[in-house]
């Protein structure tokens, strides 16, 4: 064996260890081995139940490489029969040889004949190396073809290669089981943290396809800017591990909403229920109590205070789940509350509690400024939750982009008020697809869904009139209809 080929040997062994697409991993394994072995064709197939199925097919005579992208070549899968040269060695767990496929009467070669008819190939030499991991295990097998020597005559396969290409066989059946373990655990978390997104989105029925609308949008988005980039000739904006950093970053940007309150999540009204069966409850007993009055003679008519109490019931109802309440209505809130009655102790009662009357002067939404701060502390939950995962490298921006969705370019956003440069490409396309939901989301306690074209010009005036969001990603984000 010449230097070049041990240099040759061990530069597959470290090409093999740092490779983590899958399918790329595939093709560089056949490519390293027909390489070494100095042969013309060849053929990965990875065992699937009982039968082994073709992954990669390269013939440099024929100019076909099929497989590399992950699509499939599209023939039928070999049967783990022992007259299937390629089964035989899965079955047998060895290296076959066979100097002559023309003359042998062991295998059946009728798969290789029709394709050298079809084709005009000639099928000589092959040879077919199971790929065995550490447990004993075997993935697959390489079947090479057509040894070639130098003047690229084609020749039987050497012994002496038979006992390298077992090697790197092996050596590749461990890469391959431990790219397939890592795909599992990448698979895995992904899956924790969809359900970890569905338990926050179950938790309110106000709330339930935010997370899941949003990452269907910021997937077309993403593919939509790289696509643009593709136009201008330049390299994609979001390769595939950054797209899945931020797409991982969309599932978990509200973790945080597992520990808010759901009275306060789910407040579809200014009062709280609670709050609001006392109020009806305090009504019918200032009903109760005139008509009392008007037994005992304290009082000629009932009918002036039951009119009035039907009346405040229905002003409390009208303000309670009101889009935005009017300068009028919070006139006649305040004179409700300073309206008084006197209980069946003779103490002084409002009709309207200070809290209440608080709660009701809500100008616009259903949420008092504390319970909008208990929502808005969400980022930070989100931020200390995903503090106790240990991402990996490639995935180490999720917790910073998924904790900042809620800050502005011009600094008015929070938790932590950063602004301009600070706030990274990926977070302001968070936010933009965060505000976008919200806008136009039905499902929303105290608002009815928005059309999208005024969502958009809402995004739009953020962008360009208040200086909240990046302008060029509003006008992508417009331009690509991701949302359909």
């Amino acid at each position: 064996m010449t230097q070049e080929e041990i240099r040759k040997i061990l530069n597959v062994g470290v090409m093999l260890s740092s490779e983590r697409d899958f399918n790329k991993l595939l093709e560089q394994i056949l490519s390293s081995v027909m390489e070494l072995a100095h042969c013309d064709a060849g053929t990965l197939y990875l065992l699937d139940g009982d039968v082994l199925r073709f992954r990669i097919l390269r013939n440099h005579t024929l100019h076909t490489f099929s497989g590399g992208d992950g699509t499939l070549p599209d023939l039928p899968p070999v049967p783990l029969s022992p007259e299937n040269m390629c089964a035989r060695a899965l079955l047998e767990n060895r290296t076959i040889h066979v100097a002559d496929v023309t003359k042998s009467r062991d295998y059946d070669f009728s798969g290789a004949a029709r394709y050298d008819a079809m084709t005009g190939y000639h099928t000589r030499s092959m040879l077919a190396v199971p790929m065995r991991n550490r447990f004993g295990v075997t993935l697959g097998v390489l079947q090479l073809i057509n040894a070639m020597d130098e003047e690229r005559r084609i020749r039987p396969f050497s012994a002496e290669m038979n006992l390298v290409l077992e090697s790197v066989a092996s050596q590749a059946a461990i890469t391959i089981q431990n790219v397939r373990y890592i795909r599992e655990i990448q698979e895995l978390f992904r899956s924790f943290v969809r359900a970890m997104s569905s338990a926050i989105d179950a938790r309110s029925p106000y709330n339930g396809s935010h997370t899941r609308h949003m990452a269907a949008y910021g997937e077309r988005f993403l593919r939509y800017l790289n696509a643009q980039d593709a136009a201008e000739g330049k390299e994609p904006s979001f390769p595939p591990l950054r797209r899945e950093e931020l797409l991982l970053a969309v599932w978990l940007h509200d973790i945080g909403k597992l520990v808010i309150p759901l009275e306060v999540m789910d407040k579809p009204a200014r009062l709280l229920p609670e709050q609001h069966d006392a109020f009806l409850h305090r009504m019918e007993i200032i009903r109760l109590l005139g008509e009392i009055d008007v037994l005992s003679g304290r009082r000629s008519d009932a009918a002036a205070l039951i009119r009035e109490t039907k009346e405040a019931e229905a002003l409390v109802e009208s303000v309670n789940t009101a889009g935005f309440v009017p300068d009028e209505a919070l006139a006649a809130i305040q004179e409700l509350a300073a309206r008084t009655y006197r209980d069946q102790a003779g103490q002084e009662q409002p009709w309207l509690t200070e809290e209440e009357a608080a709660m009701l002067s809500i100008r616009k939404g259903t949420l008092s400024e504390a319970e909008r701060e208990t929502i808005s502390s969400h980022v930070v939950m989100t931020d200390q939750l995903l503090s106790e995962i240990r991402f990996s490298a490639e995935l180490s921006h999720v917790r910073e982009w998924a904790a900042a969705h809620h800050e502005f370019l011009n600094g008015s956003g929070y938790p932590k008020h950063s602004s301009g440069e600070e706030i990274p490409m990926e977070v302001r396309i968070l936010t933009i697809l965060d505000i976008f939901d919200a806008l136009t989301a039905d499902d929303r306690p105290y608002k009815p869904g928005m059309p999208v074209e005024r969502a958009l010009g809402v995004l739009k005036e953020m962008a360009e009139r208040e200086g909240k969001l990046d302008p060029g990603l509003v006008r992508a984000f417009t331009e690509s209809r991701c949302w359909e």
